[in-house]
């Protein structure tokens, strides 16, 4: 299978891998104790990290993966219209 036949560009699949990687880190950052603990409850369920921090960054993953997959691919652009 050559280059050719692919819809995405490197560049694009670039775009996407970094795009996943953010997507990860947030869901990372989301993590914590428990909401209860033997000892009572737990108050860093409403730390700033897991409320607003890591969905921002989520945000931004998902975002930046449309991005990776709109990205136009300026090389088979300009191929086509010389085949043209």
């Amino acid at each position: 299978m050559t280059p050719r036949n692919f819809a995405l560009s490197k560049i694009n699949f670039i775009i996407i891998g970094i795009a996943a990687l953010i997507i990860i880190i947030g869901f990372i950052l989301m993590t914590g104790p428990a909401t209860t603990v033997e000892g009572g409850f737990e108050p860093d369920i409403f730390s700033v990290r897991r409320i607003k921090v890591a969905p921002a960054t989520c945000l931004f993953g998902f975002l930046l993966m449309i991005v990776g997959i709109l990205f136009p691919d300026r090389k088979g652009v300009k191929e086509k219209e010389v085949e043209k």
